[in-house]
């Protein structure tokens, strides 16, 4: 059990990226297609942060071409380049999963000043 909680540790990193629920961010990931290697940005809602640790993930919501579409990104992933905030959302629950639900201004979340 020393041995994985020493891997994990040596993994963690140093200053993880904050993105609380709601905000809305734009993650830059790295991407590697055969001998290249590229960042590619995805801009979306964070509607969910899972775990802690090592495992911590947040689920990235956008609507692209009127279809939905969610990622799952691992925070202390090597691929994660970084998480750039564009704006605060005013939330009051944990999980926006009602948003999956909502389309157009009823998926709105409010700016938190």
């Amino acid at each position: 059990m020393d041995l994985l909680k020493a891997f994990s540790a040596k993994q963690l990193k140093a200053e993880p990226p904050v993105a609380e629920v709601g905000d809305t961010v734009r993650v830059h990931i790295k991407v590697k297609e055969g001998s290249r290697e590229r960042i590619q940005v995805f801009e979306g809602t964070v509607i969910a942060k899972k775990h802690g640790g090592i495992e911590e993930t947040i689920t990235v919501r956008r609507v692209s071409y009127g279809v939905g579409v969610e990622k799952v990104f691992p925070i202390h992933a090597p691929s994660l380049e970084k998480i750039e905030l564009v704006r605060h959302g005013k939330v009051r629950r944990a999980k926006l999963y009602y948003l999956r639900s909502r389309v157009g201004k009823a998926a709105k979340l409010q700016e938190k000043l």
